[in-house]
């Protein structure tokens, strides 16, 4: 038995939307239009958990920290795809079992990729 969508399936989906995306302009709206105005020298300073600003924020620094954070992040993500798989195990047979290896072994390539470029070394 096929099932069809029609338009109005939709529906509480839309409305949904409209309500979280009215929510935000909503409540950026009334703090921007209710709130305090009153702007000191002391409000405008920059606060660094309070820390005193020394020196200048655009000082070159290594790149290696945002790489590593871009290689976790990536390898973070590829993680999550695996959740469905392992919840779906039984349905998808060998064939299911077959592919999670072929994207483990993509994985573990881009490791390797990774480890043999020294990506991950401090030095």
């Amino acid at each position: 038995m096929e099932v069809k969508s029609s338009a109005i399936d939709y529906l509480p989906i839309i409305i949904q939307m409209l309500v979280a995306v009215g929510f935000a302009v909503g409540t950026m709206f009334a703090t921007h239009a209710l709130g305090p105005k009153r702007k000191t020298a002391d409000k405008l300073t920059p606060f660094e958990s309070g820390i005193e600003v020394v020196g200048n924020a655009r000082t070159p620094f290594s790149i290696k920290y945002f790489l590593v954070a871009i290689l976790f992040v990536l390898f973070d993500v590829e993680v999550i795809f695996m959740y469905p798989w392992a919840v779906n195990f039984r349905e998808m047979g060998f064939t299911g079992l077959i592919e999670m290896f072929i994207f483990m072994a993509t994985l573990l390539a881009g490791f390797i990729y990774i480890l043999k470029k020294k990506a991950l070394d401090w030095d």
